[in-house]
């Protein structure tokens, strides 16, 4: 007669605990970290996102309107490397009795012309006549600029710079860069305030 043998029990894992209908609870415990692990970058993406939205909305139109300041595109390297072709600048208005040796003055090279250049003072002049006046270089050039500024050509004191955005800037165009530009800080807001709701209501419902 044969020899009897007793069938070996199978070896139980955790798939089989948990059976096939959900998962063992090592498993759930998993996904459940891994759903956390991803809504928590979710959460932080759209934190990235808004801030940089809000940051752009500011210093793009928020500011310089609430300064009254004006925005200008370099297009030279006249006054690289402080500011090069393609620095966003927000210049904030200014009298010549309210600038000095060294400061940065933005102004028309000819009174009543759209043209303005971006240069610093390296000495004062007077006209025949007394009326003071800027002499003003390039930081990038050798010669100082051909003719003085006078207090009717100045625009104004850059009151900051953000390298390489004029280019976006420039695409706008001059003649209907103010309306552009609000609309571009619409655009940027309403995004913000859409990622706040959002994030209030996730917070409601997982609360």
């Amino acid at each position: 007669m044969g020899k009897a043998v007793t069938p070996e029990a199978p070896q139980r894992t955790g798939r089989d605990f948990g059976g096939r209908r959900g998962g063992g609870a090592a498993t759930r415990i998993l996904e459940i970290r891994r759903r956390k692990r991803f809504a928590a970058a979710g959460r932080w993406a759209n934190f990235a996102v808004l801030m940089i939205l809000l940051f752009a909305a500011l210093g793009l139109v928020i500011i310089p309107q609430a300064t009254g300041s004006r925005t200008y595109t370099v297009h030279t390297n006249s006054m690289a490397p402080t500011y090069s072709a393609g620095t966003f600048l927000v210049v904030r208005p200014a009298t010549l009795s309210q600038l000095k040796y060294g400061d940065i003055v933005t102004y028309q090279p000819a009174p009543g012309s759209r043209e303005v250049r971006t240069h610093r003072i390296v000495g004062f002049g007077a006209l025949q006549d007394g009326e003071r006046t800027l002499i003003t270089r390039g930081d990038n050039t050798n010669a100082n600029d051909p003719e003085p500024v006078r207090a009717r050509q100045i625009r104004g004191k850059p009151l900051y710079a953000i390298p390489l955005v004029g280019y976006l800037t420039s695409a706008l165009g001059d003649a209907d860069r103010d309306l552009w530009m609000t609309l571009a800080a619409a655009g940027l807001v309403g995004p913000c305030v859409l990622l706040i709701v959002l994030g209030v209501r996730r917070r409601r419902r997982a609360g």
